[in-house]
């Protein structure tokens, strides 16, 4: 076997599980097989990169053409990179376009001002979640999340996933300045384990940025066939938000910037702050207590100024 052979990665090296099957991502395949191909080889790689939707509908004198080549030549180029021929290789293609479009080519981005096209996008996504936030949440919902948290025994927080895990844990650093018993959870076992272990009067809030997460779901399940309460923050008409007590939902549509973090997240902190002020206000009295102790140990600790963040 050559040295290029060696370098070459044949399509079941990149199978991963997926519904009905396994599924190749020739994506992958090409790009890290790019440099083992023959120049005329690589010229057909880049037409399938440039536009795989193109690659896909084309002809095989369509994409030979493009590319600049002889029909052959595709062929070969699909048997490079261990397809069985073109066709095996345009059904694979079609199967990498599961993920969508938008990640396999660049956005349109707007104009720079600044030298960081970006710029605008991350503030405007920003901005424009917090006022879906502020337009969609219900006021009554919110009062109904304070009561549950303000009379439960314990809380339990349930987040999985990148963004959910954090803000699962920052709900946990807002309540328990309050007083309140909270921990949270990010770990699939852990969760269905500790809503196995829940009462009635206890709470679990659970946060999923799609209501889909079905680990998150079936240990929310869990916790109320044990009759504990759930509070859910999630995006709305989701199996998440149908099995919770209190719903608070809002629904972000998201910049087509593959780039850019999901603005949803200042969505969901806006909701997790306004539910933990909330449950504060309906404590009252051993909420502020309660903070009096931590600023004053946190001063004793640290010299600092009376408004200074709680803490940080």
């Amino acid at each position: 076997m050559s040295e290029a052979d060696e370098g070459r990665r044949s399509a079941e090296d990149y199978e991963t599980p997926g519904h009905g099957g396994r599924i190749p991502d020739i994506i992958s395949l090409v790009k890290d097989s790019y440099a083992d191909l023959r120049p005329a080889e690589r010229r057909v790689a880049d037409v399938v990169l440039d536009d795989v939707k193109f690659a896909v509908d084309a002809s095989n004198a369509a994409l030979a053409e493009k590319a600049g080549v002889s029909e052959p030549t595709v062929t070969r180029f699909c048997r490079a990179i261990g397809c069985d021929g073109v066709r095996d290789f345009k059904l694979k293609l079609a199967q990498s376009l599961v993920v969508g479009q938008l990640y396999l080519s660049k956005p349109p981005t707007p104009s720079p001002d600044n030298g960081m096209p970006f710029w605008g996008a991350v503030f405007g996504e920003a901005r424009r979640a917090l006022d879906e936030a502020e337009r969609q949440l219900d006021p009554a919902e919110l009062a109904e999340a304070a009561e549950l948290i303000a009379k439960a025994r314990q809380v339990t927080v349930f987040g999985l996933g990148g963004s959910s895990s954090a803000l699962a844990q920052e709900t946990q650093y807002r309540l328990f300045r309050y007083g309140v018993t909270v921990s949270a959870h990010s770990d699939p076992y852990l969760m269905r384990m500790t809503a196995s272990t829940l009462k009635p009067n206890d709470l679990v809030i659970a946060i999923s940025a799609t209501g889909r997460t079905r680990e998150v779901i079936e240990a929310v399940e869990l916790a109320r066939h044990y009759r504990a309460n759930a509070i859910c923050v999630t995006a709305p008409d989701t199996d998440l938000a149908r099995i919770c007590d209190v719903r608070l939902t809002v629904a972000v549509p998201e910049y087509p910037d593959t780039l850019k973090p999901t603005a949803s997240r200042f969505a969901f902190l806006a909701v997790i702050d306004l539910m933990a002020v909330a449950a504060g206000y309906r404590l009252d009295a051993p909420a502020r207590e309660t903070l009096r102790r931590i600023k004053y140990t946190i001063q004793l600790h640290r010299a600092g100024k009376e408004m200074e963040p709680l803490g940080d």
